[in-house]
C-alpha cells in the first residue's frame, strides 16, 4: 500500500506537468514504473491508459479555450492512428523492449529539459502552412512507435511543430493532446486484444494510479491553458529523473 501511494503521487506529479504543455505524460509513467520495476508486459498498456485518462482532460481543456485546429490535426491523425494499433498490435522482446524505452525516455528528458519557445515567438503571419506528405510521414512514423512503446508520441510532436512553424505553443500543446488522445487508444485497444488483460496492475492499484493521473491533468491542463510562470525547472528535474530511468531500463 505505501509503494502504491508513493507510485500514484508520483504519476500526478508527472501527469499535472506533462499536461501543462498538453502531453499525456506517458514517458514519466514508464520512467516511474522503470524505476518500481513493473514488468515490461504491464508496462506499456498501463502507461497507455493514463495517457488516455491525461490527454482526454488536456485535448478538451485546450479546445475549449479554442486552441485546437482540426485543420492541422486531421493529417497527422490520418496516418497515426492505423500505425498505432499496427504497433500495439506487436509485442518486443524485452531485451529489446527495454533498450528501446530506455532511448524514448533519454530523448523525451532531452526534449523535456529544452526551454519551450514562447507563445509570440511565432507570430501568426510566420506560420508556415502545413506540408501534408510530410504530416503524414511524421504521423505514421510517431504512432508506430507509440502503440510499440506506450508513449502517445505528442512529447515528439510537439517540438516538430514548433520548430517547421506549423503552430504556437498553445496550440500546439492542443494538436499534440488530442494526437497523444487517438494513438494511445488505438495502441491500447489493439495492445490489449493481443494479450491477456490479467498483465495490466490490480483493478485496486490500476484505479489508483488512474485517479491520480485524472487529478494531475486537471491541475496541469488548467495551468496550461492560463500559465503566467516558467516550469523549466521543474522539467529539468523530471528531465534527470526520465534519465536515471532510461538508464535502469538499458544497464539494468
Amino acid at each position: 500500500m505505501a509503494e502504491t501511494v508513493i507510485i500514484a503521487f508520483l504519476i500526478l506529479a508527472a501527469a499535472m506537468l506533462y499536461s501543462s504543455v498538453g502531453h499525456g505524460g506517458a514517458s514519466g509513467y514508464l520512467a516511474v514504473m522503470a524505476l518500481f520495476s513493473f514488468s515490461p508486459a504491464m508496462m506499456r498498456p498501463t502507461a497507455l491508459i493514463l495517457n488516455i485518462c491525461v490527454s482526454s482532460i488536456t485535448a478538451f481543456k485546450f479546445a475549449s479555450m479554442g486552441f485546437f485546429s482540426w485543420s492541422k490535426f486531421y493529417p497527422f491523425a490520418v496516418a497515426s492512428i492505423p500505425f498505432a494499433f499496427i504497433g500495439g498490435s506487436l509485442t518486443l522482446p524485452a531485451h529489446f523492449f527495454k533498450p528501446v524505452i530506455g532511448v524514448v525516455l533519454i530523448i523525451a528528458a532531452f526534449l523535456l529539459a529544452r526551454r519551450p519557445k514562447s507563445v509570440n515567438d511565432f507570430p501568426e503571419q510566420n506560420e508556415q502552412p502545413i506540408s501534408i506528405p510530410l504530416a503524414l510521414l511524421l504521423g505514421a512514423l510517431l504512432g508506430l512507435l507509440s502503440g510499440l512503446t506506450g508513449v502517445g508520441g505528442g512529447i515528439f510532436l510537439s517540438p516538430l511543430l514548433i520548430f517547421l512553424k506549423w503552430g504556437d505553443v498553445r496550440q500546439t500543446a492542443a494538436i499534440s493532446a488530442m494526437f497523444i488522445l487517438v494513438n494511445s487508444t488505438a495502441g491500447l485497444g489493439a495492445n490489449l486484444s493481443q494479450s491477456n488483460a490479467s498483465l495490466l496492475p490490480s483493478p485496486i492499484v490500476l484505479g489508483a494510479l488512474a485517479i491520480a493521473a485524472a487529478a494531475g491533468g486537471i491541475a496541469g491542463a488548467r495551468f496550461g491553458t492560463n500559465r503566467k510562470q516558467s516550469t523549466l525547472a521543474l522539467r529539468r528535474v523530471l528531465a534527470v529523473v526520465l534519465i536515471i530511468a532510461a538508464a535502469k531500463m538499458i544497464f539494468g
